[in-house]
């Protein structure tokens, strides 16, 4: 049998990603072979020749990332995942797309080692990946020291033409470039196909002008399948340091299928076995499943040494750096473990019941008191961190060519803004990015919300102007669905504090809640303090707020009507309270800052907050009255917003509306007949 040379081998090797994807596909008889068939060759040379990764060790800190954005093309990821070593069994590719195998459809960085990041929905790895070259950045302008580049890699993303058509892509794409965020690099699967034909049919723009607009260094490589031409395009980008980069590869949509490739057939489905038959025959490949020829697994495998050294020699680095900077070294420490310092929280303020204050205030102040412990904690906002007070005080803002700064101004891109954080999160070695927008404009941040959610990413949601509190901005801006709706996704926990001292004691808590992100609704008009001089004072409001919800005031003995509400609403139920009490009424008051942790809490415990044998219950909250039934009953009474808002001074608009004191009473009185 005649030598191989590194070009017979280099085929091999390309042609086994391709043949993998396309049988773990024919075998689910569901999936999209034609991405990974096309962009093997630009995959081959980017992880053969360019990325720093250990297969045995996918969570090293100073590694590459890879986003493959365009998620529906997984089997490209899977193939190499399994080709260059990572903990990722041949078995697993041949149960693609089954139940509990670590190969699902799209991507999921908590099933798979060495997925970076979940890729669904397209466009979100797009911005995942600025979020995380932004982490790195930062990263490293606080821990590098002279000869000591802790802190040093790339993050590289394969997108799609569906990426390259989302709004989400070009608001991320936009603030890269503004940034200057040099190591990070695009290498764009131009194939010109989408799902229902030619991508010309919808698609018809300079893709590449446009991203040198955004800021961008730009090159196309015309020959999909010119190993070399990519290879030179990925060092010539590496080799720009002040912009982000994207190559522009002209690849074949399922090359090496005689009838499909080039078409929208190749796509999104399963080529059939006479098709795989003839790519097989095509490739002078054997009619077997899942072959991989010998010579090109060993070539593959030659990842796990190299790996192994990458880290090896950088971690001579570390430890020198860590003898040296050990103050340093133990901000690392805290920041790659997620773990918080000694007395992060001893700077919380407290509030006494001398003055009113919006919660968005005590919310600026509880980050702030938090942010000056934790110096790898950083956020921002879209556009609005005069409203939302989420500045950290005496620190950056990024600005054009500056993205090591702990204020991160995103601009008027929320939907960017969410997956950028969660790029963040995905990174590792930030504690908790946060973003912070008015609560209304949830509704372009929550595709990135929920995805952050599904990846148990620890990220915090600020959002302000929480009700028709904001007034006279009128119905476009006063949400009434929104608190309902993000209650809706699952691993979210969302905190409405009732007062500024519940807003110190949420963000406390938000702290410490592990697998998921948290959102936070605070108000812009001040409110009264509430809390702190009743039961067990302010130590009785933080631990009732660690469970979600407690008695915030109680006439004593089983009580014959409970009030609760969230937000600024329990103002309201509290001077509904007063009058009942004064009536003579055994009544109750209860705050549901977090209605996901108090459902987590014991039946004991809930028991004792709201007893079952009470079914006079009334609630308040500005918003829709959907969901409240899990705690007023059937019997109770849901006070709110089944309508949107109006504009006017707020408090005309709550009287108006019906968010008021004496509906609560007349209710609670109707109740008790």
């Amino acid at each position: 049998m005649a030598t191989l040379t590194p070009t017979d081998v280099q085929e091999l090797a390309i042609n086994s990603i391709r043949v993998l994807a396309m049988d773990a596909v024919q075998k689910a008889d569901s999936g999209h072979p034609g991405l990974p068939m096309g962009a093997a060759p630009m995959a081959y040379a980017l992880w053969m020749r360019h990325m720093r990764f250990n297969p045995h060790n996918p969570k090293w800190a100073n590694r590459d990332r890879f986003v493959l954005s365009g998620g529906h093309g997984s089997m490209l990821l899977y193939a190499l995942l399994y080709l260059t070593g990572y903990d990722l069994s041949l078995d697993e590719l041949k149960n693609f797309r089954q139940w509990e195998s670590k190969t699902p459809g799209h991507p999921e960085n908590f099933m798979t080692p060495g997925v970076e990041a979940t890729t669904g929905p397209l466009g979100q790895g797009t911005a995942n990946a600025v979020g995380m070259a932004l982490a790195e950045a930062y990263l490293a302008s606080y821990f590098n020291r002279p000869g000591y580049e802790i802190v040093n890699h790339y993050t590289y993303a394969i997108v799609s033409d569906g990426d390259m058509m989302e709004g989400i892509s070009g608001e991320a794409a936009s603030l890269a470039g503004h940034w200057g965020l040099g190591k990070l690099i695009y290498l764009y699967d131009d194939n010109q196909v989408m799902l229902d034909g030619p991508t010309n049919i919808a698609f018809s723009e300079d893709v590449l002008a446009r991203y040198e607009a955004y800021g961008w260094h730009t090159q196309r490589v015309m020959d999909g399948n010119n190993v070399e031409g990519i290879n030179d395009a990925i060092s010539a980008a590496t080799a720009v340091t002040d912009k982000p980069s994207i190559i522009a590869v002209r690849t074949i949509i399922g090359f090496g299928s005689p009838h499909f490739q080039g078409t929208s057939e190749a796509h999104g489905k399963a080529l059939g076995k006479d098709e795989v038959k003839l790519v097989k025959e095509g490739f002078g490949w054997p009619q077997e499943d899942f072959y991989v020829p010998g010579e090109a697994l060993e070539h593959f495998r030659e990842a796990v040494d190299q790996g192994a050294r990458y880290e090896r020699e950088w971690d001579e680095t570390y430890q020198a750096w860590r003898a040296e900077y050990p103050d340093l070294a133990a901000d690392w420490d805290r920041a790659q473990s997620g773990q918080l310092p000694d007395g992060w929280d001893a700077d919380l303020p407290s509030y006494a019941p001398d003055k009113k204050v919006a919660t968005r205030v005590a919310g600026g102040d509880a980050l702030n008191a938090i942010a000056k412990h934790i110096p790898t904690m950083i956020g921002g906002d879209a556009d609005l961190a005069g409203s939302t007070r989420t500045l950290i005080k005496g620190e950056a803002n990024t600005a054009q060519g500056k993205p090591a700064a702990r204020n991160v101004r995103f601009g008027v891109r929320e939907h960017a803004m969410g997956a950028i954080a969660n790029g963040l999160a995905y990174h590792g070695g930030i504690i908790k990015p946060y973003t912070a927008t008015f609560l209304t404009f949830s509704d372009y941040q929550r595709p990135a919300l929920r995805l952050g959610a599904l990846s148990h990413l620890e990220t915090v949601a600020v959002f302000t102007h929480d009700s028709i509190g904001l007034g006279e901005d009128g119905p476009t801006h006063q949400p009434i669905e929104q608190v309902m709706s993000l209650r809706l996704i699952p691993r979210m926990k969302l905190f409405r504090p009732a007062d500024a001292n519940e807003t110190a004691a949420a963000w406390k808590t938000i702290m410490q809640v592990k697998d998921g992100p948290v959102c936070i609704a605070l108000t812009r008009q001040n409110l009264p303090i509430l809390t702190g001089e009743g039961i067990g004072g302010v130590e009785a409001v933080y631990a009732g707020v660690a469970k979600g919800g407690y008695v915030l005031a109680d006439s004593g003995g089983t009580p014959d009507v409970i009030l609760m509400g969230t937000g600024s609403e329990v103002h309201i139920a509290h001077e509904a309270y007063k009058t009942l009490t004064a009536d003579g009424v055994k009544a109750r008051l209860v705050s549901l800052p977090c209605w996901e942790l108090f459902e987590a809490q014991n039946a004991d415990y809930k028991e004792s907050v709201l007893p079952k044998n009470v079914r006079a219950r009334v609630s308040i909250e500005a918003g829709v009255t959907t969901g409240w039934q899990r705690f007023v009953g059937l019997d109770g009474v849901a006070i709110g917003l089944d309508r949107f808002g109006a504009s006017a001074p707020y408090e005309g608009v709550y009287q108006e509306l019906g968010i008021t004191a004496d509906a609560v009473l007349q209710a609670a009185r109707k109740l008790l007949k």
